[in-house]
């Protein structure tokens, strides 16, 4: 976890890599659309599924490296399939209108979809190792409630009363929503209220799958399984926007385990003022005003990263140096992970 901009996506990237170099099974997740995680990993393209990332068709690593790029429609699509009743219903709910515009639209759906998941490649027992690439602050936390916000909804009164299936449940429901479908109606169309009641009917039975399954992605994330990373960069507003997450992670009781300072300077042996006042005028005097600009900068952003060791004193704090060039295939990617230190007992057992 951590702001936007830091780097949180190369860094999952890495770890899961260092994984896959000791002789690990890894897989990375990221949440995120856009296409920073395969363009880390140097290939073309990343899907739903598991896609094995190798220098030379799986001979590279004694382990494995997989990734995933989340498509929140197609994981809510293979959920319905999932806890449908029949193929019909199944078939019934994907071409709703209502289920096709609440999938995309819902305020929650692309965090629970990558908490799903999330909980779908732990369940399968493939990986020994998860790295979750989490959206930036905020959004992290929201993906973190994802699991408890879906079960509140599907207790939520007003869904149950829709989802009952009795003649006093439909009772209420015309006394209770009368007016307000006739004025749905009016303003959006008939068809909009006959669609919506067609999925809450079509829904029926298949809230009690999602609710549990809401439930063991929630201990899952809470569990001792699960550890948390948070990455920053030496600045003082990300500093400022990283210190401001931990702490919440902290009240949830989930503390950071490590801290990452991506990109940071390198210190430089500065130059001794005898030397410098030597080659004043010369050629090299321009340099020599860089070294010492590049030097106050580390400076500054020691001074900025002196704050997440007060403020987590229990976490590991990790520094990754500002690289001469892009991270953008899996020989940058391996540089990097030169610099981060999986802590002990990380990796689950697999099954035999």
């Amino acid at each position: 976890m951590g702001p936007g901009g830091v780097g949180k996506t190369t860094i999952a990237a890495a770890l899961a890599l260092q994984a896959a170099r000791r002789g690990e099974r890894a897989c990375v997740v990221t949440i995120d659309p856009a296409r920073r995680l395969a363009d880390a990993l140097g290939i073309s393209r990343l899907g739903n599924e598991p896609h094995l990332v190798s220098p030379d068709g799986g001979e590279g690593w004694p382990g494995q490296l997989w990734a995933v790029m989340l498509d929140a429609q197609s994981t809510f699509d293979d959920l319905v399939g999932r806890y449908a009743n029949s193929p019909s219903q199944a078939q019934a709910i994907l071409s709703n209108p209502v289920y096709r515009n609440l999938s995309r639209a819902l305020s929650g759906t692309q965090e629970y979809m990558a908490v799903e998941k999330l909980y779908e490649l732990q369940e399968n027992g493939a990986y020994n190792l998860i790295v979750v690439d989490t959206p930036p602050a905020q959004h992290a936390l929201d993906f973190m409630e994802a699991p408890k916000h879906l079960a509140r909804l599907l207790d939520n009164r007003v869904f149950r009363l829709l989802m009952t299936p009795t003649r006093a449940g439909l009772r209420a429901l015309e006394l209770g929503a009368h007016l307000m479908l006739r004025t749905i109606a009016r303003v959006a169309g008939g068809q909009v209220v006959t669609d919506t009641v067609q999925f809450f009917t079509q829904f029926e039975g298949m809230e009690e799958g999602f609710r549990a399954r809401a439930t063991r992605a929630d201990e899952l994330l809470h569990s001792q399984r699960t550890s948390f990373l948070l990455v920053t960069s030496p600045r003082r507003d990300t500093v400022d926007e990283a210190l401001h997450l931990g702490a919440q992670l902290g009240q949830a009781g989930l503390p950071a385990r490590t801290v990452v300072a991506n990109r940071c300077h390198p210190h430089y042996t500065p130059v001794r003022r005898a030397a410098a006042a030597r080659l004043t005028g010369t050629a090299l005097a321009p340099l020599v005003a860089n070294l010492e600009q590049l030097s106050m900068v580390a400076l500054k952003e020691e001074e900025q990263l002196s704050r997440v060791p007060a403020a987590f004193p229990t976490s590991q704090l990790q520094h990754v140096p500002l690289l001469s060039r892009d991270v953008c295939d899996l020989v940058s990617l391996a540089e990097v992970s030169e610099y981060l230190e999986l802590p002990p007992g990380t990796f689950a057992p697999l099954p035999s």
